[in-house]
């Protein structure tokens, strides 16, 4: 028992890394639809490049989304909406009119006292006519119906119907049929001016100023009202019932041969036979093929991903971390292409695809960017209609993302990226919509709305991008060309306490991205690993022969053991001071290594000079390491003991300086500094012959300038000395 569990535990990162796969397959095969893929892939203006095609079952043929939204306007511009017709509103609103007329009759005869007399042809005075007029009206208008119509109806003519519920019954009736509120004012208005002129000889004028007192429009409400919730239900039922189907394809029918143009009729026809297939394979026992075809699928795809890593990137593949954020990202953009397939408002192309291969080359590189790219866009085509179609065009904007963005260390360069993915799809689109259709009349404008939101959505990589680096513990290049800056309160601390070792660390800079520019790898790693490599020497900055410039040395008052510890702390120091500032463990990696495992060898010579007869305790002079473990940190350990050295040359001759760099590295070499880093001999080699030259142009000979000499001296050499004049007596 007690062996098994060594072993588990023995092999546990390589029981969690495959542990992490299996979990997502089987989330990759959760997202992807339940439904078999059509065996033919086929594009609209191209021949069928498959055998003769016959209907193996009855199946219906769908109408496309242009004819289903033409059909649906039809509807929608035919339908009549649903009105209810009160009939409670006349009699209230007409006994309201009464009411207040009676109310305001003493002030309206004291204003109007011809109401008092006798109407004309008639037993009763105008005031009763007045009453009786306004009562029939107002009964008239009300019982022909006084209508509101909504907003959404206003600019309907008068040729416009609608369906009326009275009485409930539903009977159409067009909008003529009713009173608005401007036509009924006018009739009752212009019938009590006529009864009350007819019965009297009082002047039109006081006559519309009895009327106007009258305020009429206080009992002017709709009895016709718009139903809101049965105009809503009926609408749908009606959309409901719309006919999805034109036509019928039977069995045994042939659809299309060999060689035949895929036309509109027949690429409707393919259409409705790819969904009517794909959709029955998804029930019954077909369900548990397409399950077990899928799981292999992704099976597939995922191994192809471990052996990549595996192969090609053993850094990322010893990392669970990074496996873990790797597949994540797949994950999420087959996440989002799920969205795409349940809700019509999220298209496909909106998608940023392009996303997952910045982030990834922003992180890690550029092969393992394209080759994920690739893989979950493979993946992303069973959310599609047209695969080839979808591949075809997210494959190149993949490249461009990549291309675009091969160090971004600026803002504007991702806008550019971003620029550049819309233009590559609206190219790509273009070219395929031509080469499908033949012209230009039936290309997609909506696509290329899609293309300039997918444009704007990759500019999220920049808020991504830190995000990732707080969560996994990454490093982008921007957040390098940050660190790098001179004006980093750690750097400007360090310029104040340290200034030699400063430049130091500048110098060494420099050194060492001029040689990852030469072999490969990250020059902005290596050169803000540099700035940060000796931090911990602001601790006590005096030890250190760089910033000795008042001619005092505290090691002359030290034994060599504690000599040789005071210069070793400096790694120990640097560890805590770059955890304190939160510097990445990426950086912290230079500070930790770029001395290794080597001795401070100037103390241990003495050492062993003074003591010629007594080993030293080894320990006490080496420093922890551990030893360079990336090509960017063996690099840095060595311009930081080539540049060191440098500058204890007295002569700075061609031939010094080779002897110099190859002493140095070959020293390093012999105490195997190199074994855990992944460089050859051959990019030392390359290495060595960089810092030779930068060393020689940095140390180069330079012309001594002749000095000016002055007017004395000339006159003394170069003309003949005579006496001066003498002055005048």
């Amino acid at each position: 028992m007690g062996n098994i569990f060594s072993t588990i535990k023995e092999n546990s990162v390589s029981i969690y890394r495959v542990l992490i796969f299996l979990t997502a397959i089987a989330i990759v095969v959760y997202i992807l639809p339940r439904e078999g893929k059509f065996p033919y892939e086929y594009s609209k203006g191209k021949p069928w490049k498959h055998e003769m095609l016959i209907a193996p079952f009855d199946f219906p043929v769908y109408k496309n989304q242009q004819e289903l939204q033409k059909e649906r306007d039809s509807i929608l511009a035919n339908f009549r909406p649903y009105f209810v017709f009160d009939t409670l509103k006349g009699v209230e609103q007409t006994h309201r009119s009464l009411l207040d007329i009676e109310n305001k009759k003493e002030e309206l005869i004291g204003n109007y006292p011809f109401l008092e007399q006798q109407a004309r042809g008639n037993d009763s005075t105008l005031w009763y006519l007045l009453k009786n007029t306004l009562e029939r009206e107002l009964a008239s208008v009300y019982s022909r119906g006084l209508i509101h119509v909504p907003e959404s109806y206003a600019n309907a003519d008068d040729a416009f119907e609608l369906i009326l519920i009275r009485n409930n019954f539903a009977e159409p009736s067009g909008l003529s049929e009713f009173h608005n509120y401007q036509s009924a004012y006018q009739q009752i208005s212009l019938m009590l001016f006529r009864q009350l002129r007819d019965a009297s000889e009082v002047e039109d004028i006081r006559l519309d100023n009895l009327i106007s007192d009258l305020q009429l429009n206080k009992y002017l409400e709709p009895n016709i009202k718009y139903d809101t919730e049965r105009t809503s239900r009926e609408r749908e039922a009606v959309l409901k019932n719309m006919s999805l189907t034109s036509g019928v394809v039977l069995s045994g029918q042939r659809i299309i041969d060999t060689g035949e143009i895929v036309d509109e009729k027949t690429a409707k026809i393919l259409d409705s036979l790819k969904k009517e297939y794909e959709s029955s394979l998804g029930g019954g026992s077909g369900y548990y093929f397409i399950l077990l075809g899928q799981v292999l699928l992704t099976f597939l795809f995922l191994t192809i991903i471990y052996l990549f890593l595996f192969f090609f990137r053993r850094d990322v593949y010893n990392n669970l971390l990074s496996i873990t954020f790797i597949l994540l990202m797949v994950i999420g953009i087959l996440l989002l292409a799920r969205l795409s397939r349940l809700f019509e408002f999220f298209p496909l192309y909106i998608i940023p695809f392009a996303i997952l291969p910045i982030i990834i080359r922003t992180f890690f590189d550029s092969r393992l960017a394209f080759f994920m790219h690739v893989i979950t866009i493979l993946m992303a085509a069973f959310f599609t209609r047209n695969s080839f179609e979808f591949v075809y065009m997210q494959v190149p904007v993949g490249l461009i993302a990549i291309f675009s963005l091969f160090r971004m260390v600026r803002r504007e360069q991702l806008v550019r990226a971003s620029i550049f993915i819309v233009l590559t799809y609206s190219a790509f689109y273009s070219a395929l919509a031509i080469l499908q259709e033949g012209d230009l009349q039936n290309i997609d404008m909506s696509l290329y709305g899609q293309f300039l939101i997918n444009g704007g959505l990759v500019l999220l990589v920049y808020p991504l991008i830190y995000i990732f680096e707080k969560a996994f513990g990454f490093i982008s290049d921007v957040t390098l060309v940050e660190l790098s800056d001179t004006n980093h309160p750690l750097l400007r601390r360090l310029a104040e306490k340290a200034p030699g070792s400063f430049q130091h660390s500048l110098q060494v800079g420099n050194l060492a991205q001029e040689a990852v520019y030469k072999i490969g790898g990250n020059p902005l790693l290596v050169r803000a690993g540099a700035m940060y490599h000796d931090i911990g020497k602001i601790v006590s900055p005096i030890f250190f022969t760089e910033n000795q410039n008042t001619g005092f040395n505290p090691h002359a008052n030290l034994d060599h053991e504690k000599s040789a510890q005071s210069i070793i702390q400096h790694i120990e120091n640097g560890v805590k001071i770059a955890r304190k500032h939160k510097l990445p463990e990426q950086i912290i990696d230079f500070i930790r290594t770029h001395q290794g495992t080597t001795k401070a060898r100037f103390f241990y010579n003495s050492y062993k000079n003074e003591h010629p007869g007594k080993e030293p305790d080894e320990t006490k002079f080496t420093y922890p390491g551990p030893t360079p473990f990336t090509k960017e940190t063996a690099i840095l350990m060595m311009a930081d003991a080539v540049e060191a050295a440098s500058r204890s040359l007295k002569t700075f001759t061609d031939e010094e300086i080779e002897k110099v760099v190859e002493n140095i590295i070959n020293s390093q070499i012999e105490e195997n500094q190199f074994v855990n880093a992944p460089i050859t001999f051959r990019e030392i080699t390359q290495v060595k012959e960089v810092f030779k030259q930068k060393l020689k142009n940095i140390y180069h000979a330079r012309v001594e300038y002749p000095e000016v000499k002055s007017q004395v001296q000339t006159s003394e050499h170069n003309e003949p000395q005579t006496p001066p004049d003498k002055p005048d007596e």
